[in-house]
């Protein structure tokens, strides 16, 4: 497992999504790679903090959004 690997997998890995072999290479790699322990742990921040961006559901809006953006991420929330 290469960092570059850890890096373009990261998403899988945190969402169950890797075969368990594959779960346990980025595992070890996580065991002995400094720099991909620190890496992990701003991504998990970063998720946290763009989920806490929309957690008030009732703000307004700014007046200059395109009304087929608002409808598109609304559209998207609905599938999910």
């Amino acid at each position: 497992m290469t960092c570059r690997e850890f890096a373009d997998f990261i998403a899988d890995y945190l969402s169950g999504d890797l075969a368990g072999d594959v779960c346990a290479e980025f595992d070890r790699h996580l065991c002995v790679c400094s720099n991909c322990q620190s890496y992990l742990k701003s991504y998990r921040e970063s998720v946290k903090l763009g989920r806490r961006a929309f957690d008030d559901q009732n703000a307004d809006l700014p007046t200059d959004i395109p009304d087929e953006l608002v409808k598109a991420i609304l559209a998207a929330r609905e599938r999910r």
